[in-house]
This record gives C-alpha cells, sequence and structure tokens, in this order.
C-alpha cells in the first residue's frame, strides 16, 4: 500500500469525523459502500461488529451460542469486543488475511451458501463485503483505549400511531458518540417487536400494523436498546370524539391520557359488594365477613370506599398478607435458612421481623435497610460470646428475647443459596432493583444494557460479606464449637448434641452461632478465578485496575453502582452502605419504581412493567408517566408504604368494573377495566376456612393470624392446596415463581377433596345450621330462617346477597334436598366451586 494512499485514507475519515463531530449525521453505512473502491475506513466497534450482528453471525443460533460454530466462537451480540477481535485476527484459524484480503474466510464463507453452516449471508460486491473488505485492506483495527465510547440512540419517530391495519412507518436509528460523532446506523442495527400481534418490524426497521392495541418495538445498536412506542386505536373514538371520563386522581388522568389515545374508554365503577369484596382480598387476603358486608352495603355516604380503605389498612390480615408478598419477594425459606437446628424458627423470626415493621408502617426503605444493611452483631463492640447468647436468647422455649427488636435482619443474606458474592448481587438487584442480572454473569444483557464487567462491578459491594465466624474470633468459636459438641450434630450424637444446645440456650449460656459480618482482608478463591477471567477478557478495564493493585494479583474491582459511579473501597468500608444510600437517592431509576410497580401489579393483575421483576430496557412501562409520578409521589412521602396502598386503592382505575365494553374488551394491561384474577394459594386456603367456619371462628380469622396460611406459622395450611394453588417455595428468584394460573388440578380438588368435605361437614358453621334448623318434633322449618340461610351462604362465599333468580333457584335447591341440612349444605358446597368464589374480580 502506498504512502499516498494511506495519508488519503486518514485524510478522508478525518474529514467525515470532523463533519460527523461538527453536527451533521453521517449517513447509512449501505450508502456508503455501494461500490467497492470506497475510501472510507470502516470502525471495527461502530461498523464490522454491528454488521455481523445485524446478520446474526454473533446471536445464539450461530457463532454467538456458547460453544460457537465450526471452531468460530464471537461473544453474544458482539459487546466483548478484544475477544471477537482477537477470534477473527488471531488463533490457529484467522478470518481474516491482510496479505490477500479477498481470500478471507469472513469474505468467504458468507458468500458461500454452499461452505457455510449459515448459508448465504451477503453476496460478493454487496455493501456488507465491501465494509469487511475495506476494513481488512486498511489494517483490520480493532478497539484502542481512549477510543470513543457510545453515548445514545435517538429514533425517529419516537412514537408511532397507526390509522388502519397494514399500514407502514420507516425508523430512523441515530448513535451519537463521546467525539461528537453522529450516524445514521438504521442498517447495522438490530430491531425486534414486544407484541407481534400489535406490530411487526423487519429488518430494515420498517413497522407494519397488525392489529389494535399497543406494545413497542425494540432497536439495538451497540450497548444501546431503545424503545418505541407503537399503537393503533381500539376504536374511533379519540381525538374530540372521546368521552368526558371522571379522573378524579392525578394517576387517573395519566390513565386517561394513554386510554384516550388508543380510543378506550373505561369501564363504569365497580359496585359496592364488588369493591369491597376486591379491596379486601387485595389489601388483606380476607373475605368481608357478613355483617360487614351488611354494614358497607347499607351506608350511604360518600365516602365510604375511602373510609374502608383506611380501616383494612390498620388490621393485622393487612400486615400479615403484606409481610407474605414481602417474604416472597426476599426469599424466606426455611429450608435455606444458614442454622441446621433452627431453620424453621430462623423463618418464623425473619416473618415477624417484617410484620412488626409492616403493622407500624415503617418506611419501606428502612425495611430494606434493615435487610441489606444487616450483620449478625447488632453492636459493634459485642463479643462473639455475648453474639451467641444474645441469639440463642430468640430460640429458649421459655421467655424467648425479641428478635423483631434487633435492628437488622442477618438471615436475608446468610441464606445459603446467597453465600457467593454474585448470589446476593442477583437476589439484591431483583429483589430491591426490579433488575435480572443472570445474563450479565457471562455475556452482555441482550435486552438490556448490563454488560459482564457491569455485573462484576456490581457484585463487589457483596464482596466482603461472608457468613461463618467473623475474625479474631476464631479460637472463641472453636472452643464453644467442642464445648457444645456441635461437629458432631450430623452424626449418631445428634440428640445428645441437640439435647445438650436447648439445655445451655435456657440457662442463658452460650452456643455457636454463625454470624453474617463485613470482611475486608481476603478474597475467596472462586471470587479470585472469576475476576482473574473478568480481567483477562476487558484488558482496557485491567490496565484501569492494575494502578491500584498489587504486583502479581488481581486487584481489587471497585464497586460500581448499576448505571452509575463507582465507589472507592477506601470511602466504604462496608460497601453496602453506598449501596443503600444510593439505593434512596431522589435519582435511582429502579428502586422506588420497583416497589410501585409490584404494588400496583398487586392490585391490577398486571403490572405498569410487566412482568414486574424485568425492569429491563427493552421492556418498557405501558404508562411510563403514571410510573414516574407514582415513584416520585412514593418518594416524596418517604416511602410510606400506606401511603402508596390509600393512593392506588382510592383511584377510579382500582374502583372500575370487570365487566367491558366494545372499545376495552382486549385492553389488558392498560387499565380500563378490572382483570378477573384466580386467588392466590394462602388466600384460597384462607377463605376456604373462612367461608366454613362457624360465624365466632370466621369473625375471629378477621384478627388472629396464627391459624392463617398468611400468618407466621409455616405448618398452617392445607399443603396439597396450597402446592396445587401455586404457592411459591421461594428458591428461585423470580416473581414467575408463584403461579395464580387456574388448571384442572385446582377444579377437581374444589369438587372433590376429602379435606375440604370435611372442613364442610365437621363442626363449623354447618353444625350451627344443623343446630338452628334442624326440625324438633316435626316443625317445619320456616321461610324466613331458611332464605336467611341462603342469603348467609352467599355472603360467605362470593361476599354479596343473591339476586333475585339466584334467590328462586337456591330455594329450589334447599326444597328438594333429602333435608334443609342437607340442602344449604349442598348450596355451600355449590359456591364454593363457583368460579366467583374462586376469583378476584
Amino acid at each position: 500500500m502506498s504512502i499516498k494512499w494511506v495519508l488519503f485514507v486518514v485524510c478522508a475519515t478525518s474529514f467525515l469525523r470532523s463533519v460527523a463531530s461538527a453536527g451533521d449525521v453521517v449517513s447509512p453505512l449501505p450508502g456508503r459502500f455501494t461500490k467497492a473502491d470506497a475510501s472510507e475506513t470502516p470502525d471495527f466497534r461502530r461498523h464490522v461488529l454491528p454488521t455481523m450482528g445485524r446478520m446474526g453471525c454473533n446471536s445464539r443460533a450461530c457463532h454467538g451460542s456458547f460453544q460457537g460454530q465450526g471452531g468460530f466462537h464471537l461473544s453474544l451480540f458482539g459487546y466483548d469486543f478484544k475477544s471477537d477481535y482477537d477470534a477473527l485476527t488471531a488463533g490457529q484459524h484467522p478470518r481474516i488475511d491482510l496479505a490477500h484480503p479477498e481470500n478471507s474466510l469472513i469474505l468467504n464463507k458468507p458468500t458461500s451458501a454452499d461452505n457455510h453452516g449459515g448459508g448465504l449471508r451477503f453476496p460478493e460486491g454487496s455493501w456488507q463485503y465491501n465494509v469487511f473488505r475495506r476494513w481488512i485492506e486498511t489494517g483490520a483495527k480493532g478497539v484502542s483505549p481512549g477510543d470513543a465510547e457510545f453515548v445514545r440512540l435517538t429514533i425517529a419517530p419516537a412514537e408511532v400511531k397507526f390509522d388502519h391495519v397494514g399500514a407502514t412507518a420507516k425508523l430512523r436509528i441515530v448513535a451519537s458518540w463521546s467525539d461528537g460523532a453522529t450516524e445514521d446506523v438504521t442498517a447495522i442495527s438490530r430491531f425486534r417487536s414486544n407484541d407481534d400481534s400489535v406490530a411487526t418490524i423487519d429488518e430494515d426497521g420498517v413497522i407494519t400494523s397488525r392489529g389494535p392495541g399497543d406494545s413497542h418495538v425494540v432497536a439495538f445498536y451497540d450497548n444501546g436498546v431503545q424503545p418505541i412506542p407503537v399503537m393503533l386505536p381500539m376504536s374511533d373514538r379519540v381525538g374530540s370524539r372521546y368521552p368526558d371520563v371522571a379522573a378524579p386522581t392525578l394517576y387517573d388522568r395519566l390513565v386517561i391520557d394513554k386510554l384516550r389515545k388508543l380510543g378506550v374508554v373505561p369501564a363504569s365503577t365497580s359496585t359496592d359488594a364488588e369493591f369491597l369484596r376486591r379491596v379486601s382480598l387485595d389489601l388483606t387476603g380476607t373475605l368481608p365477613g357478613p355483617k360487614d358486608i351488611e354494614s358497607f352495603l347499607a351506608d350511604k355516604s360518600p365516602d365510604k370506599r375511602a373510609r374502608k380503605i383506611d380501616q383494612l389498612l390498620e388490621t393485622p390480615a393487612y400486615a400479615a398478607w403484606w409481610t407474605t408478598k414481602l417474604c416472597d419477594l426476599t426469599g424466606n425459606n426455611p429450608q435455606q435458612q444458614s442454622d441446621q437446628i433452627y431453620k424453621r424458627e430462623q423463618s418464623r423470626q425473619w416473618y415477624e421481623w417484617i410484620y412488626r415493621r409492616v403493622l407500624e408502617n415503617k418506611a419501606y426503605d428502612e425495611i430494606i435497610a434493615g435487610l441489606l444493611l444487616a450483620n449478625g452483631r447488632d453492636k459493634p463492640d459485642q463479643s462473639y460470646l455475648d453474639y451467641c447468647r444474645e441469639m440463642g436468647s430468640y430460640f429458649r422455649q421459655s421467655k424467648p428475647a425479641d428478635f423483631t427488636a434487633r435492628k437488622t435482619m442477618p438471615y436475608y443474606l446468610s441464606r445459603t443459596n446467597v453465600r457467593k458474592p454474585e448470589e446476593k448481587a442477583l437476589s439484591v438487584s431483583y429483589a430491591m432493583l426490579g433488575v435480572r442480572l443472570e445474563c450479565a454473569q457471562c455475556h452482555k444483557h441482550p435486552f438490556d444494557q448490563w454488560t459482564q464487567k457491569d455485573f462484576t462491578q456490581f457484585q463487589a459491594f457483596f464482596q466482603p460479606v461472608d457468613v461463618g465466624v467473623k475474625p479474631p474470633s476464631g479460637p472463641e468459636a472453636k472452643q464453644l464449637r467442642e464445648e457444645v459438641g456441635i461437629d458432631k450434630l450430623g452424626g449418631k450424637n445428634r440428640k445428645q448434641v441437640i439435647a445438650t444446645i436447648h439445655e445451655r440456650l435456657e440457662k442463658n449460656q452460650p452456643v455457636p452461632f454463625t454470624e453474617l459480618y463485613v470482611n475486608n482482608r481476603q478474597i475467596p478463591p472462586f471470587q479470585r478465578q472469576r475476576m482473574e477471567q473478568m480481567l483477562k477478557n476487558n484488558p482496557k478495564f485491567a490496565a484501569q485496575l492494575q494502578k491500584k493493585g498489587k504486583a502479581g494479583t488481581p486487584p481489587t474491582v471497585t464497586p460500581k453502582l448499576l448505571g452509575a459511579e463507582e465507589v472507592p473501597l477506601a470511602d466504604a468500608p462496608d460497601p453496602r452502605v453506598k449501596l443503600m444510600e444510593w439505593l434512596r437517592r431522589k435519582d435511582n431509576p429502579y428502586f422506588a419504581r420497583a416497589w410501585v410497580n409490584r404494588t400496583w401489579a398487586a392490585y391490577f393483575g398486571v403490572g405498569i412493567v410487566e412482568p414486574p421483576d424485568d425492569m429491563s430496557q427493552a421492556n418498557p412501562p405501558s404508562n411510563r408517566p403514571l410510573l414516574d409520578a407514582l415513584a416520585e409521589g412514593f418518594v416524596a412521602h418517604h416511602y410510606d408504604m400506606k401511603w402508596l396502598h390509600r393512593t392506588i386503592l382510592n383511584t377510579a382505575a382500582y374502583q372500575r368494573s370487570w365487566r367491558t365494553n366494545a372499545s376495552n374488551q382486549l385492553d389488558n394491561h392498560n387499565f380500563s377495566h378490572a382483570l378477573v384474577r384466580r386467588l392466590p394459594a394462602e388466600v384460597v386456603n384462607d377463605v376456604l376456612m373462612q367461608a366454613t367456619a362457624n360465624r365466632q371462628q370466621a369473625e375471629a380469622m378477621q384478627t388472629s393470624m396464627e391459624n392463617r396460611a398468611i400468618g407466621p406459622a409455616l405448618d398452617k395450611g392445607d399443603r396439597y392446596l396450597l402446592v396445587a394453588f401455586g404457592k411459591p417455595d421461594r428458591v428461585v428468584t423470580c416473581d414467575c415463581s408463584r403461579s395464580n394460573e387456574p388448571s384442572l388440578v385446582q377444579t377437581v380438588f374444589l369438587l372433590n377433596d376429602a379435606a375440604l368435605r370435611g372442613r364442610i361437614d365437621a363442626g363449623g358453621w354447618m353444625q350451627q345450621v344443623r343446630q338452628q334448623i334442624q326440625p324438633g318434633k316435626g316443625r317445619p322449618v320456616s321461610p324466613a330462617a331458611s332464605d336467611a340461610l341462603i342469603r348467609e351462604v352467599f355472603l360467605r362465599t362470593v361476599s354479596r346477597p343473591p339476586q333475585e333468580d339466584e334467590m328462586k333457584e337456591a330455594k329450589n335447591v334447599v326444597a328438594t334436598a333429602a333435608g334443609p341440612v342437607d340442602g344449604i349444605r349442598t348450596l355451600l358446597w355449590t359456591m364454593l366451586n363457583t368460579k366467583e368464589f374462586i376469583v378476584n374480580h
């Protein structure tokens, strides 16, 4: 290559970048490389890798798979620039030939349908061919330190609103870089649709309307993930043709703003009986009692719904049900507790610690801080032996100490399934941020911004968090273990060792306990290996860190907040403190939104972000202004959970009927009507108890949680029922571990389960019915008494009085039975098997 030619290339490239830096958008790559004699030098990161991604070369089905294809492996979706460059240029079988570019495999394989497993990807002489060939001809330069970084994607149009099925719209994708350059990268971006029934998008960024509704299409380029709203109105009632709809709150107005765009008219307001049943089940996991229903229906005051919400928020059932939800979220499973002997007690203490705070309406961020910042020793100057005495005091049979009085709750981070830093990072990101980081453990997240480097730096917040015995308490712990004989626990002396432990606890003598503590002195071998691999794959990052490390050892990874700044370890002996400060910051994009979204999803059956634990860039909110406003209000009210519940439950959106109209019958995520939802497993268990219990027992269940499945006792509830109706085992870190889907097994259970028949027959309400209406000395049951019992059956099960036709049919059931008791029993069994009973609507 001549010096003149090299100078021309350099000048041409500099000219292009100077133009881009001046604010002009560089035209798309295909037009610049239509001809083989193009003078521009393609950039490896900006052009070569995205072109390969566009053609699917680095997808899961091809060379981006874990094992690669044909001996050639690329990083998934092409974000590991160094390893991809090495795969192309080095090794035994390099894919480029600098001396003879036309012989390069990167050119010959994709242009040969016969010799390429992936078939023909582009023809010889195409713009893709010319890009790759020109890159090789000009030296095949890779990524270097100091190169400009990707900044953002800008999409036009920012929103697409169609007016008929089959209409199309073309997207334009512009990438911006830190050197000021901007370029049209539409031709080398990837696209997907989040709902093909609403709109599809082809590889050129052309969107086609497929049906009424709304969704998003998503553009991917480099580290950019940008969703674009698309919609086709669901009726002609848009703009000036949209009716006046009551929107009493800010949040209702934001819901209506979206519905107006879609031409969706919301449902009417629910009846008082529907509202009472819905809010009681949603807020407290409990059916309203017959007396409460009658009183509420008779109340004619306009504020009775708001007053009922306030009343329910003060009940133990509210605290119990939302504690159950928080235990789901944080993984309270007795099988994963750290203590072999007291794991069930630990699980109950976990529940009670959260329950107390929910009951007292402690701020959500305060509860999370108690989990995230926990240490075994709540007092910094506490000795190991005193710590063991304290922990033992919580497990005494006589007068146990109050575990809920502890400032922090150490069991969340000491579970056996979150011992490693990466396991803690995954659990915290899921539970507290609603962010899924699993993919980023090994490669760039395909649907979000997170890289392996991001994950490694985030898990560094938990690097010093350990479970065991805090140095230098080792000798004390060893002596105590020998004294108690704890190391013999797994052998034939187990019963004797446990008896010794119980005896010492009752005497307030210490027994050995593991503890959660911060240890900044060592890096576990498995973590060192992961760090070394990460640094090997990220030489630029490693070079930056090596300045802070020691020769011959991998440098300590500096913790970095997700999408935010690094936290130098010198400023944070316990990095979790800085992490918690970030969670509480007003500009945190995840913490408040994650809880707000989960709470909204609990009340509507669908989140503003759905699924609620996937707050990724490719899964945007269905109504971003609504989510933002609720999150901002939550933070402004100091993470007051009762404020959040009260705010959502008082909206017109929550109080709408489940009955649809022509415009909203297909809507399932814009909150235009209530969704019919099957009851959660624990609630199914408890409402069956309520519906069949005698009047005094049913009333007691409103205030006593001890025998409730939503209460603290782990062995309460029908185990078969709980599994059949989808209670989560709290092992997998995913909202999907709870199933609220109906199944044939559930139907058969309600029809035929012997335990359920026993609940109906063995005492309870039916026993009271027998005593009340069993004819004595031939006296018949009065019509008024029979009607009252029929009405009570409806109130006990579907939380409303029977309608006129239902009353007539129920009377016939009772009249044609073998006797009035059998008739009432048959009616109760029938109502327990209705869809209306087993769902919330």
